[in-house]
Order: structure tokens, then sequence, then C-alpha cells
């Protein structure tokens, strides 16, 4: 579905890319796990594999350490086929580590390595604007607004794409225990919220930022602005509401065998702006949008069947199978 005669236009995203260490048992605590198996992580980067993943065109933005790991994260990128032009070393702090598990009890538990790591310390004027300039989609989270000098950096990237002419999207990949209080995670993630033209935002975080219990259309379109085309709420398995000027609906999920939700966000936000980078008008119109979407949720369900975000992230062959219901 994503494809198209020619040179596709450039998806460009912006911001964090790290290890996640995953324990090699479930539903044990952190300090009980036996061990750990390193993955690659960070939605931004995850988001240009999956583009480049449905034969679209990916570059990443960001810092790394110069580190192996640094190194390594670079490398999985290029073998995806995303771009690293943007990505530069820092030979000063290391390349982030999170260590995550699932407890038994169904919550995810966190624990960030980053005091400073590389990617908080990317600067303004180490930006490359060149290929900045060239995205048709600039796609960014709300991570990399936490501490300076990398809000800076995320928060020219932004004016110097949308001048060019890019639509922004925004997904902010809520991680409380990364933010100082919930109060100052809140206040940030809104202050570049009327910028973006397409903003997803999954159930969970369209609860946190209006402090509703509800995920309702009164609810979700308390976050309409005057420049958004498309807002989006996730549901995970029970799929995604959709809002623009115009209209409104929902998209039913597909039903798989679901092992790790990890990266299922980002894929469908990747299958969407693949949908979308070289015709915008699929957002005025209403069939068009439901077909991208259903693509999307299709993305999404498929990355929930494997272990990992980056491994689990389909091809449009494999889309195309569960939408046919192969």
């Amino acid at each position: 579905m994503a494809t198209s005669n020619g040179e596709k236009s450039l998806i460009v995203t912006f911001g964090e890319m790290l290890i996640d260490f995953v324990p090699t048992v479930s539903g044990v605590s952190l300090a009980e796990a036996p061990g750990f198996i390193k993955a690659p992580g960070g939605a931004p980067a995850n988001v240009a594999i999956a583009v480049s993943r449905l034969g679209g065109r990916a570059a990443f933005v960001g810092k790394l350490g110069d580190d192996e790991f640094g190194h390594m994260l670079a490398g999985i990128l290029k073998q995806n086929g995303v771009s690293a032009e943007g990505i530069n070393f820092d030979t000063g702090a290391r390349t982030a580590l999170a260590f995550v598990t699932l407890r038994s009890d169904g919550e995810r538990e966190f624990m960030f390595y980053r005091n400073p790591s590389a990617d908080m310390l990317l600067r303004p004027d180490e930006l490359n604007l060149d290929l900045i300039r060239s995205a048709k989609v600039f796609h960014y989270g709300s991570i990399s607004l936490i501490v300076e000098p990398c809000r800076s950096a995320h928060l020219k990237a932004m004016e110097v794409a949308k001048e060019a002419g890019a639509l922004l999207s925004y997904d902010p990949n809520l991680r409380l225990p990364l933010w100082p209080s919930k109060e100052e995670a809140k206040k940030q993630i809104l202050s570049i919220w009327d910028k973006a033209e397409v903003i997803k935002v999954s159930d969970e975080e369209l609860m946190f930022l209006t402090g509703s219990d509800n995920v309702d259309d009164e609810t979700a379109l308390s976050l309409w602005h005057d420049n958004l085309k498309l807002l989006l709420v996730t549901l995970g398995e029970k799929g995604c509401k959709y809002y623009t000027k115009g209209f409104r609906g929902s998209v039913d999920p597909f039903h798989v065998n679901t092992v790790d939700t990890t990266g299922a966000g980002d894929s469908y936000v990747g299958a969407l702006l693949c949908n979308i980078v070289d015709d915008r008008s699929v957002l005025e119109d209403e069939a068009r949008l439901r077909e991208v979407l259903r693509f999307a949720n299709a993305c999404g369900a498929i990355t929930t069947t494997k272990k990992g975000a980056i491994p689990a992230l389909p091809t449009e062959s494999e889309v195309q199978c569960l939408l046919n219901g192969n």
C-alpha cells in the first residue's frame, strides 16, 4: 500500500535511540532477572526503520555515544535502509541504556541510565540542516524536550523542517520515569502541541494530558488545535480513533496472538507516515484515510506477535497477508 512510482519522499525522525536490556525471563522484577538480552530501541528510530521496512525512505537525526553500543545502533539503522547522515557521536557521554521488564502484574518496569547520555547532549549547531530541509515529513517525540541542549536542538529542527514545508508529526511517547515530575512532563509535552499537524496519542497518554478518566470524543477533541490536520488515539487491542476538521470515526483492530507490545505504536506511526508522505490529500478523504489506518492497525498488530520492536516491524508483504486474511 505504501508503494508509489519514482523516488519516494523522505521521512526524517528526530530524537533518541538506545539499547533496551530485556530479561531472559518474563514476569520477574529487574532485580530477580537472571540475565538480559540487548535490543535496539528508541521510538523515533523505530519509526524510521518501520518506514524503511515498508519500502519508504527514512533518515534518523540524533546523537549516540562514540562507543560500541552507539556504533552498533548506527549500523542497525544502515542495515535497515535508514540514512544515518543525521547522526552525531559524542566522545564524552555514553549511549543511553534502559532496563525493561514486564512484571507479573503486566506492568512494565523501567530503569534508565542517562545521566547524561549522548542523546541528551545534541546541540542545535550539530544538526544536519540540509537533511532536515529535505524532509517531506518530520516526526518527533517528547523525550528530546526533557533537558538542554537537546531541547533547543529539537525546537530548531522543528522550525527548520516547517520552514522548508515539511508536515510535522508528533507522538509524545510518554515515559514518566525520565521526567522530573508529572507536572513538568505535561507542561513540556503540551509546549509544542500547537505546532504539529499530525498527532498520535495512546489512550493512556490522552488521559494523562487531559486529566480525564474517559477516552471519548469530547476528551480527545479537547486536545484539538487549529493547525492540526489529524489527531489519532490508539486503543491497543481495540483499534484506533481518528479526528480531522471534517470527520471522525474509529477503525477496528486485528486480533493476533500478542507476545510483546513494544514498538507497536511506532510501527503504526511509520505505516501512517509512509502512506501520507507523497499524498497529503489522504487526510481530507475519509474513505482513503480509513484504508490507511486499517493498514497501520495491521502493522501495529503484527509487531506485537514477536519479541522486540525492530525485529518485529513488518514488511509490506506481511501486512498484505494479514489484510487479506492469510
